[in-house]
């Protein structure tokens, strides 16, 4: 889920990537929530987020190889 979004305040593109993996795309699965099939355990989690104005950011290695689902992180990089 991710939250806090300024500027658009929506979220138009979600991918994620892996410390082993290129960037794959995520879809959105209801409100907020995003989702993404491929099996990233044990690896260290980037995101790219585009909001609806257009804007992208990078959010890199913002949850560490041992994350647990259920768990929260948050970055100092905003929109």
């Amino acid at each position: 889920m991710i939250s806090n979004v300024a500027g658009a305040g929506s979220i138009q593109s979600v991918s994620i990537k892996g410390s082993k993996t290129g960037w794959m795309a995520m879809s959105r699965n209801w409100g907020a929530n995003w989702q993404s099939n491929a099996y990233l355990n044990g690896q260290s989690l980037s995101f790219k987020i585009t909001n609806t104005d257009g804007q992208t950011r990078f959010f890199t290695d913002i949850a560490p190889a041992n994350w647990g689902f259920g768990q929260t992180f948050s970055s100092s990089v905003q929109f």
